[in-house]
């Protein structure tokens, strides 16, 4: 499989070492049998004392060897085995974090979270059963049937016949098990998907009095998750029995054909009784490569997952026209007034913008073009479904449009990384997201580096202050979401990580919406003060009138772009909105 070609060399040496080790331990585990007929045939059977001691003291340094060797190979299977899957998940959460806007919607989050736990413990577990068991078996199976043959070649005959009959039945549970464990792994998808949008959605399911409902769609989940479960064991339930059976009835025939064989003294019961035991060997062993290709199965198809993770596309690093030109463009940092290069910086340009979502032939935005000069402030407005957020969406690069540009400071934003992009753009969006931690943690996506006079600064902007009036100030803790914040606190916090980020271009998403008039107009105030370039998404014509300009969309087209006197005038949607709003309030 690829994933083990990607992170096995690494750990070359050592998985080299476990091998020999499974090796070296098979190796003493078939002496046994031998060393133990030798003890019967050459000490018990002629009654000699030396040849009980000498063979016996050989079995047990031989047995002492094994012990060694198994505890050294169980130590660096399960070293390799940990560091590869820890390596395996940081890999796959940098993926995830990188994915492309259009690829991040193609794999929901609990199927993601499956693959990053589920999967990938089956795939440590796959790498440490390889290096403890899975070579072992085999190495056991052919050996004990050499010796075997080696001892007494007619009894070998009875071994080629289970063997056969074991390996037909190990091939025909490979075949039937793959779909069944795939299945399996989509219904833990589905469970977790479930369990992931109940938790996070419980309030809103108790609010609308559906607890019944959801429990009832969470049984059905559940429910096909055991019934996967079942189907996927069947073929091992039934499977594992039969060869069970096998062996024992091929250790009953050796007995009797052994008996016969001494009988007619072509067969000594040292052999007799080592080949018993060389027959549980090979049964231990075949159950054992039952098990070994059913985890194969199981695994591949984990595997499997994880590779159409890995396959995903990577977020915009540097696009075509930079490759085009032979050489990747990037913005010089800000100096401390918020100039580079003794030029204003945050200018943003639409040009002819014609945008359609991925999978979709309805443009979300159509020939859109407007401007913002440095330190002016824009605003959008316009009915549902618009194309507001979208403008959001693209000038910070989570896609890329089919045609038109959009220039920020001048350049073409496809002529540079994403990550140059997004540092001069801070984004406060409609639905604050805040994380598990402290106050100071969440503010601190602004600024990594934000001292708490900073911090005081921004949060004063953003009339935060009821955060100094919490029990630790801004070392009080969060729950995941802000679950101990109110809409409005959680808004706040959220506009001032984005003025901490101190960027050219500070975005808000419709991010006031949880505010009161009197509170929003104070940080409009705040924010119009900055000198930053400020582009404001809202439904209010009450936020949007205070802005330089105002950008009116309509099926995501420019219905309207001017001041607010202007478009009382010239845009009938416009007034419509605002005497909706405005005259009606009066």
């Amino acid at each position: 499989m690829g994933l083990y070609g990607k992170y096995l060399p690494k750990y070359k040496k050592r998985f080299i070492a476990g091998v020999l080790c499974v090796a070296c331990e098979a190796f003493c585990d078939l002496l046994g049998p031998t060393l133990m007929s030798r003890v019967i045939n050459d000490g018990v059977e002629p009654g000699s004392l030396n040849g009980v001691l000498v063979w016996g003291g050989w079995m047990l340094l031989v047995t002492a060897f094994g012990a060694g060797f198994a505890v050294t190979r169980n130590i660096l299977a399960s070293r390799v085995s940990q560091r590869i899957g820890a390596e395996l998940r940081s890999d796959l959460f940098v993926k995830i974090m990188n994915f492309s806007e259009a690829d991040a919607d193609k794999i929901e989050s609990g199927s993601l979270i499956t693959r990053m736990t589920n999967d990938t413990a089956q795939v440590t577990q796959f790498i440490n059963g390889v290096m403890r068991v899975f070579l072992k078996a085999p190495i056991n199976c052919i050996g004990s049937i050499v010796l075997a043959s080696a001892l007494n070649l007619r009894l070998s005959l009875i071994i080629y016949g289970v063997a056969a009959v074991v390996g037909t039945l190990i091939v025909i549970s490979m075949k039937l098990s793959y779909p069944r464990f795939a299945a399996l792994q989509k219904a833990t998808d589905r469970l977790n998907t479930a369990v992931q949008e109940h938790l996070i959605g419980v309030r809103l399911v108790k609010a609308f009095g559906t607890v019944e409902q959801e429990t009832a769609r969470f049984w059905e989940a559940n429910d096909t998750l055991r019934q996967r479960g079942v189907a996927s064991q069947k073929i091992i339930t039934l499977t594992s029995p039969v060869m069970t059976l096998a062996v024992g009835l091929g250790s009953a025939l050796a007995i009797f054909w052994g008996s016969r064989l001494f009988e007619a003294e072509l067969a000594r019961p040292g052999d007799i009784s080592a080949f018993i035991i060389y027959m549980a060997q090979i049964l231990t062993s075949l159950l054992m490569i039952t098990n070994i290709f059913n985890t194969f199965v199981r695994t591949r198809a984990s595997a499997a997952r994880i590779g159409e993770v890995f396959a995903c596309g990577d977020d915009f690093q540097s696009l075509s026209l930079s490759k085009e030109k032979g050489s990747q463009t990037t913005i010089d940092p800000l100096s401390a007034d918020g100039e580079r290069a003794g030029r204003k910086t945050g200018s943003l340009v639409f040009e002819d913008v014609t945008f359609c979502y991925p999978g979709s032939s309805v443009p979300a935005v159509k020939n859109l073009s407007f401007s913002v000069a440095p330190g002016e402030s824009l605003a959008i407005i316009g009915p549902t479904g618009s194309g507001k957020s979208t403008v959001c969406w693209l000038s910070l690069r989570f896609y890329d449009v089919n045609s038109g540009r959009i220039l920020l400071d001048g350049t073409d934003i496809r002529e540079l990384p994403a990550e140059a992009v997004r540092s001069q753009i801070a984004i406060a969006p409609q639905k604050a997201a805040l994380f598990s931690g402290s106050v100071s943690d969440n503010l601190r996506w602004g600024d990594a580096d934000a001292t708490e006079e900073q911090m005081r600064e921004a949060a004063a902007r953003a009339q935060a202050g009821f955060i100094e009036e919490m029990s630790a100030g801004y070392g009080s803790p969060l729950g995941a979401g802000g679950v101990n914040l109110s809409g409005g606190q959680k808004q706040r916090v959220s506009i001032a990580r984005a003025l901490l980020k101190r960027a050219p271009v500070l975005i808000l998403d419709d991010a006031t919406g949880a505010l009161d008039a009197i509170t929003e107009a104070k940080v409009r105030k705040e924010l119009l003060a900055v000198k930053q370039t400020l582009v404001t998404v809202t439904q209010r014509c009450t936020t949007a009138m205070f802005a330089d300009k105002i950008l009116v969309l309509e099926n995501g087209e420019t219905a309207g772009f001017g001041t607010h006197t202007e478009l009382m005038e010239t845009c009938e949607i416009y007034r419509q909105i605002y005497q909706s709003q405005v005259d009606k309030e009066g």
